[in-house]
């Protein structure tokens, strides 16, 4: 069975090692290289180690490749919920911050080159990166921004029937088109002030999709 480093490592809140993230930095070097392709031997080689400690860290090729995409997706950090619960403005904080940590890593240019040729690989029978990006990626992004959700429901600031239409909505909101023109070429990555305004805009736009309409003590209702 392939190991899953980063996830016992989240589970036992424990970071990769630094050893470990140079050989997570070399292998992703490797996979956006047209020119190499990413092997245990090509890993070692890179990163100076042994592929005897490749295999014990991750247990084979589709451990090392589930291990690197998880090491850039960590990049968008989890945000943590209050013990007391989000107020309105701390949820649309959380929110904001999410979005944006997601929008910069999007356009980075090995998240770039990642999805490239994961798309390219999809599909194609014993290419495992484009699953492994899809569960790792965006199906990954749900899980980590489910507790937020479910909070701030909780907490009688949102409402939604369904998780998974919330996240699409927020997903579609913070993306937009982003990703596919990245993905089609397009030179400019977005500026941190425009990475700024538009997190913003997504967490505000989501709030007043899903926001809980608020009663005042004399029983008017508000928006």
């Amino acid at each position: 069975m392939a190991l899953d480093v980063l996830d016992r490592a989240a589970e036992t809140e424990e970071a990769p090692t630094a050893r470990q993230r140079e050989v997570l930095d070399a292998a992703l070097a490797l996979l956006v290289d047209p020119k190499r392709q990413l092997t245990m031997a090509a890993v070692a080689d890179r990163a100076s180690c042994s592929k005897e400690t490749l295999y014990k860290w991750f247990g084979g090729r589709d451990g090392l490749l589930t291990a690197t995409v998880q090491w850039q997706a960590a990049k968008v950090r989890p945000v943590a919920v209050p013990p007391e619960g989000f107020d309105r403005e701390s949820l649309r904080v959380s929110l904001e911050h999410f979005a944006r940590d997601w929008l910069a890593t999007l356009g980075g240019r090995t998240s770039v080159a990642l999805n490239r040729l994961a798309i390219g690989e999809a599909g194609d029978e014993g290419r495992d990166l484009g699953r492994i990006v899809l569960e790792n990626g965006p199906l990954a992004m749900r899980r980590r921004l489910a507790p937020v959700l479910h909070a701030g429901k909780a907490g009688g600031l949102i409402v939604f029937a369904s998780e998974e239409e919330a996240f699409s909505t927020f997903f579609g909101l913070v993306v937009r088109d982003v990703q596919i023109r990245l993905l089609l070429g397009d030179p400019e990555p977005a500026a941190t002030e425009a990475i700024d305004r538009d997190a913003a805009r997504a967490a505000g736009q989501f709030l007043a999709l899903y926001g809980a309409k608020q009663t005042s003590p004399a029983g008017v209702t508000a928006g």
